[in-house]
């Protein structure tokens, strides 16, 4: 998205009062749009579905469908959006979870109005936004741990069609999903195993086949 387009936002939060603010947060700026705000889980679901939003704001402790198991579904679903979880938590197990389940942020809803936007923004602009506090603890996250450990089934198989040389369209087809799902996987592939292109994760691919 170039600073010229709108990005569509999707709130997701279970506090009125707090969808509100964020809400007239975001009007601040011209280039952020609000699409729809959703009071849960399921209700996030549907609206992604039908309005199929550029960023989705999520906050993690929810009644009914938690944050957590809200981001999976969107991911089931295919959503491509690029989702940033807005919490007040900062524990550790839920940062790894939420990230690993593959929000592209993480942000804490006590930080300063004006540093939320700016990291809003960045996000909207294709960036992975964290709050400090939260890049602290990702920096500090045990680096022995396999990476591949952290993929899921579903990105393991698209690692697989990756490392033999398949293109996108080729992996949608062999795989029955659409290509937009492939290049969530992929992004998602890609943070995980801390690479930029999709040759470093087939190098690091072979190379644990082959130990």
């Amino acid at each position: 998205m170039t600073v010229q387009e709108q990005c569509n936002i999707l709130i997701v939060d279970d506090h009125p009062l707090m969808r509100r603010g964020v809400r007239q947060l975001l009007e601040l700026e011209p280039s952020l749009n609000i699409v729809a705000e959703a009071s849960n889980g399921n209700e996030a679901i549907t609206f992604a579905c039908q309005l199929l939003p550029d960023l989705i704001l999520l906050d993690l402790n929810m009644k009914g469908l938690s944050g957590l198991d809200t981001l999976k579904a969107l991911r089931n679903e295919g959503i491509a959006a690029r989702i940033i979880v807005l919490t007040v938590s900062d524990s550790r197990s839920d940062i790894y979870a939420l990230i690993d389940a593959g929000a592209d942020g993480y942000l804490l809803k006590d930080s300063e109005p004006e540093l939320l936007l700016k990291k809003i923004l960045q996000a909207a602009n294709g960036e992975n936004v964290f709050s400090d506090i939260i890049l602290e603890y990702l920096d500090s996250r045990d680096d022995q741990s396999d990476p591949f450990e952290s993929l899921t089934e579903r990105e393991l198989d698209v690692l697989q069609e990756v490392a033999r040389g398949m293109s996108n369209k080729q992996i949608a087809s062999h795989l029955h999903i659409s290509e937009e799902t492939v290049k969530v996987h992929i992004r998602n592939m890609l943070r995980k195993l801390n690479v930029r292109s999709r040759v470093a994760a087939t190098v690091m691919y072979l190379e644990r086949k082959s130990q």
